[in-house]
């Protein structure tokens, strides 16, 4: 087995034309005084070109976009490649490492971009991730799934006003793209900050490989990195093409009990249309929820243990024809 690299900081420069570097990055210590060190695959082409960064598992029960990176990463031709692939294999180690999504002390850590130097450790290891690693890239792809409980289709948001990111979300292909502007606290928002152009792929569900949404990922992003001048272009196998949402939101219930979600992820409802039922305990009917506007299901709850508050349906509005 190879030896991965233990490195202090990127240093891109200093890897060798046409190699593919296993990297241990280290990015802190733990109570033990032990590294935490992220493993990065670093794929460095023959000839110079873009630099194209994907993270996975920000959020450490997302692991759908490990394998992505992976097969991306090892099925690569160096002597082709133009450029560098930065692929961060898991993001949040802490959770990663804990089987949940929040990193420790509770933080969840794409809330917490563009991080602090000196401040607590979720804001510190978020300024060192996005300073070690983000700011050497040119474009970014953030690889994430549904939080436990939920289940998510293969979707991207992305900033679909900027002709950058609107190019890249349709090169992914995904079932559907919401135009979601960066917002403060994530990865994509700091990016964007930094002028790096990244979207986010949403890969299905949590704590589990879903194979073909992990083919179809792996597709795209070499579909983005062809588009990039970094690879050689393949004819793509025609499809369906993605559904765009010019915005989207989450239904939450008003009440506690068991949940009944009604239909299925792509679903198209129309206003008015049941969409769950909330029952007690004791079998009775507490609550009925209809969609209150027309469009697609994205995402929904899978646990029907629900409290007040509780999501039930992420719903998508379907952009004109003319928007797409």
């Amino acid at each position: 087995m190879t030896q991965a690299q233990q490195m202090d900081t990127l240093a891109l420069a200093d890897l060798p034309p046409a190699s593919l570097t296993r990297v241990l990055l280290s990015i802190g210590s733990d109570a033990l005084s032990r590294p935490i060190e992220l493993p990065i695959l670093v794929a460095k082409g023959r000839r110079p070109g873009p630099t194209l960064g994907l993270t996975a598992a920000l959020h450490g029960n997302e692991i759908n976009g490990i394998p992505v990176v992976q097969r991306v990463l090892h099925g690569l031709d160096l002597q082709a490649l133009k450029g560098t692939v930065v692929g961060v294999l898991v993001s949040n180690i802490p959770g990663f490492l804990g089987n949940r999504r929040l990193f420790m002390g509770g933080w969840d850590l794409n809330h917490l971009f563009p991080g602090k130097e000196g401040g607590h450790s979720g804001q510190l290891y978020a300024h060192r991730l996005l300073h070690q690693v983000v700011a050497h890239l040119d474009v970014l792809v953030d690889l994430h799934t549904a939080s436990a409980g939920r289940v998510n289709s293969l979707y991207v948001r992305a900033d679909m006003s900027s002709p950058k990111t609107r190019h890249m979300a349709k090169l992914l292909r995904p079932q559907l793209i919401v135009h979601n502007p960066p917002t403060d606290g994530t990865l994509r928002g700091a990016a964007a900050d930094l002028d790096v152009p990244a979207i986010t792929l949403e890969i299905g569900n949590p704590q589990r490989y879903q194979k073909d949404f992990i083919r179809r990922s792996v597709a795209g992003i070499r579909a983005i990195l062809a588009d990039q001048g970094m690879l050689r272009k393949r004819p793509q196998t025609p499809g369906l093409p993605p559904i765009l949402c010019s915005k989207s939101g989450w239904m939450y219930t008003d009440a506690g009990g068991l949940l009944e979600i009604l239909p299925e992820l792509l679903d198209h409802v129309l206003a008015g249309d049941d969409v769950a039922v909330l029952r007690n305990p004791f079998g009775d009917e507490i609550a009925r929820y209809q969609a209150p506007h027309a469009g697609v299901v994205i995402g929904h709850s899978v646990n029907p243990v629900t409290a007040t508050g509780g999501r039930i349906l992420h719903i998508g509005v379907v952009a004109p024809r003319e928007q797409e």
